[in-house]
């Protein structure tokens, strides 16, 4: 995958995030802050069980001066059988190898793919994600295999070979630990961001602190010796 600390001069070429309003995305958000001339950022509106995450994406992208456009993607709303998709089903963890509830089954594959052509109107090359394989859900399409696969596909499937330009998909977090994650957004200048922020499956605020999301962030910023920014108030 491309490069995943930032350069000592920014690249002179637009960036495109792909935004949740999450504890990874703000993080990689302020990555491509240092690495991009320009920013933009997208949000999917997929049907999720609460509204929190859209708020905090909005927060953030307004506190950060960078333009957010919000799509949606109905296909989730009808799919549900997941516990991110469908208020009923109570949220669980993985459990004997099984993926968790909350895996919603192509979700990054169309996220990716739908901020890619988005970015193909605007002439963008460099997409910018959160996804991670080290403390993460399990999810297959987090994965780095899974990443090199669609950026190459992407990248033939948009014709960007014919128009000379290269199509890359940047995971700064891919290979780093939750903790190593945090460090990054204290590097990276994120810490003010990720007070506005919002991780908790059950879109409470403050967060619950039992469901896996907030249990992998709470371990995260305990491993690091960081107190969450979310949780101090800013």
């Amino acid at each position: 995958m491309p490069r995943v600390d930032s350069p000592k001069t920014k690249l002179n070429r637009p960036s495109l995030v792909v935004f949740s309003g999450g504890q990874d995305s703000t993080t990689c958000l302020h990555w491509a802050l240092r690495t991009f001339t320009a920013v933009e950022a997208v949000f999917f509106d997929y049907g999720q069980r609460h509204k929190s995450e859209v708020m905090a994406a909005q927060n953030i992208a307004w506190k950060v001066k960078i333009p957010l456009r919000i799509f949606r993607l109905d296909f989730f709303r009808e799919m549900k059988g997941n516990a991110l998709t469908d208020a009923t089903i109570p949220i669980n963890a993985a459990s004997g190898g099984a993926l968790p509830n909350t895996f919603v089954p192509g979700r990054n594959l169309l996220f990716l793919t739908q901020a890619a052509a988005y970015a193909y109107t605007k002439g963008i090359k460099d997409i910018v994600t959160g996804v991670c394989q080290t403390d993460y859900s399990g999810y297959p399409d987090c994965r780095s295999d899974t990443l090199r696969a669609l950026q190459k596909s992407l990248h033939l499937g948009l014709g960007w070979p014919e128009r000379g330009g290269v199509f890359r998909i940047h995971t700064p977090l891919m290979f780093k630990t939750k903790a190593e994650s945090i460090q990054m957004a204290q590097k990276w200048g994120a810490m003010e961001s990720l007070a506005l922020s919002h991780t908790c499956y059950e879109g409470v605020s403050p967060p619950c602190g039992k469901c896996p999301a907030c249990i992998l962030r709470a371990k995260g910023f305990a491993e690091a010796g960081v107190v969450d920014p979310l949780l101090a108030g800013g």
